[in-house]
């Protein structure tokens, strides 16, 4: 075998090589002389300024050890700015501010802002590297605290404002305003930059609040698996504790059940669509009856680890219904059939739902000892009452963002473990009645998509990856329209190219590198998509109809 020694890309393309040498370092020499001024309106600490440089891998010794992003791969030149924002006597935010190497050519400018999850104050890294490695200048805050807890909400409205819009609204209205100085007037002209925001669940109420709160903070809004009816969504959510009881009751149903349970809901459900996939392709049309798992007698006496007892089957009946307040009034939607998988070490765990306990101890009662076994219908109706910080996010109207030429698109997994699919819908004809406004009508400004087989914002046996976050695979698709939400509602706004369906992508076993597993298209709603014949996991197999 024959040995060569390694040889320097350099020497080959000396004049790429030293123009991109030149043009880093010249960015560099741009990025540490920035002196950045505020508005009199903020109070603003730089708590970090510095020049990384491509496929650097970024630590962030600083961050929250809960938030799980000790570093992070940053694939292009950039400068990075980290704030500290006060924003009231006792409120104050964190935010990162990542200004990419833009090519100084003209055209449009965009600004990229990305947002949080759960009840958490952690910054999503990944989505700074992805917006910025598509030439976004991208920020992104802690929503006003620092890791997953919720107590910083105790005794302090400042934190819950933050929490609810202002950590959003402030850090977006700073990128703009720090854009226009960092950058040459021929590219941060005011009508020549355009403002997104990419988010899921919390992510997703934060940007439809911001649509409904401050319509001219954004041009473009990708809104995934949104948390909204907030109050009562976590409301929803606590109740599944006192459902399903804890791990030690007698009718609790363990993990491994659930996999017996989600095994009948395929063997009911899953050829509904006309093609057996592991996929619900929509679970509305998905009647599931638990009752076909009721233990035989002999069952009952030998082993039910493979069927369900009368108490249990009421305990998945209640699970599969809407939740309703003593008077009759919708709390929530039914959880969707298809999330066991996910659900069962999660809101079926026989354990708290630690962001609702937050939530309630924390952001609505100011009580850290109250019991998450207590809570009932009128703790439900009393975190509606109080509404924090307006934080429900239910808005009959979106008028003022589509005034504005605001565009903006929704999307749900149909197999979420999380935030029950049906609340996107429900959220749709919610608006619609509200603006008085036909799917039609919507269309111009609002398009919702319903993503089969995803689970809760990524992941699942469906084709879920189409450029919704900064994680791959979700990022390791194509940045074009058909198949990258991202590239969609910027193709929208700036070309006035509406997406008709978005085509997601599953790569085998999650991972790009291993290849195209299967593609499909995803329509909007109302449209259902439809197996037409042929082999299912070509593209061509399926159409969207209003059905």
């Amino acid at each position: 075998m024959l040995h060569y020694p390694s040889l320097d890309v350099s020497l080959l393309y000396p004049l790429t090589f030293l123009t991109q040498q030149t043009r880093a370092t010249t960015f560099a020499t741009k990025c540490l002389s920035f002196t950045p001024s505020f508005p009199e309106t903020n109070t603003v600490t730089i708590t970090n300024h510095e020049f990384i440089s491509a496929n650097t891998n970024l630590t962030l010794p600083h961050n929250d050890k809960s938030c799980n992003r000790a570093s992070q791969i940053v694939s292009v030149d950039i400068c990075r700015l980290a704030l500290s924002v006060q924003t009231g006597q006792k409120g104050n935010v964190v935010a990162e501010i990542w200004f990419p190497d833009l090519p100084e050519d003209g055209g449009t400018m965009r600004i990229l802002a990305g947002g949080n999850g759960g009840i958490d104050g952690c910054i999503q890294y990944e989505t700074l590297a992805y917006g910025t490695s598509e030439n976004f200048i991208s920020v992104a805050a802690n929503n006003g605290h620092n890791g997953t807890s919720g107590i910083s909400f105790l005794n302090n409205p400042d934190a819950i404002i933050d929490y609810a819009h202002r950590s959003l609204h402030t850090s977006v209205n700073l990128t703009k305003h720090l854009t226009s100085q960092f950058y040459p007037p021929s590219l941060s002209t005011t009508a020549s930059t355009k403002s997104y925001f990419l988010g899921c669940s919390l992510g997703g109420r934060q940007g439809i609040d911001a649509a409904d709160r401050y319509p001219s903070d954004f041009d473009g809004i990708v809104a995934g698996s949104p948390a909204t009816d907030f109050n009562n969504l976590y409301a929803w959510r606590a109740s599944f504790y006192t459902t399903t009881g804890n791990a030690s009751s007698a009718d609790f149903i363990d993990a491994e059940k659930w996999k017996v349970i989600h095994a009948e809901v395929l063997r009911q459900c899953d050829g509904i669509d006309g093609v057996e996939d592991g996929i619900l392709e929509d679970p509305s049309l998905c009647s599931f009856e638990p009752e076909k798992l009721l233990c035989s007698e002999g069952e009952r006496r030998t082993n039910t680890a493979t069927c369900l007892t009368r108490n249990q089957i009421a305990i998945v009946r209640k699970i599969y219904s809407p939740f309703y307040s003593s008077t009759g009034n919708l709390i929530y939607p039914a959880m969707q059939p298809g999330n066991e998988l996910r659900a069962n070490t999660g809101l079926y765990s026989g354990n708290p739902w630690q962001p609702s306990v937050d939530w309630y101890r924390y952001g609505l009662l100011n009580d850290s000892t109250w019991d998450p076994a207590t809570f009932d219908l009128s703790a439900a109706v009393l975190a509606n009452k109080i509404n924090p910080s307006g934080i429900r996010t239910f808005p009959t109207s979106l008028a003022r963002f589509k005034e504005k030429g605001g565009k903006l698109i929704m999307y749900h997994g149909g197999q979420d473990h999380q935030i029950t699919s049906f609340q996107g819908v429900r959220f749709y004809e919610h608006l619609a009645q509200g603006m008085n406004a036909d799917s039609g009508a919507l269309d111009e400004f609002y398009r919702f998509f319903r993503i089969s087989g995803m689970f809760h914002c990524n992941s699942g046996p469906g084709a879920w990856a189409f450029g919704q976050g900064g994680g791959a695979p979700s990022a390791g698709v194509e940045f074009e329209r058909e198949g990258n939400v991202l590239r969609a509602i910027v193709d929208w706004v700036e070309n006035g190219v509406a997406p008709d369906t978005i085509t997601g992508t599953k790569f085998v076993d999650d991972v790009v590198a291993k290849g195209v597993q299967f593609k499909r298209r995803h329509c909007r709603y109302p449209m259902r998509n439809v197996y037409v014949g042929g082999n299912a996991t070509e593209v061509e197999s399926w159409e969207c109809r209003v059905v």
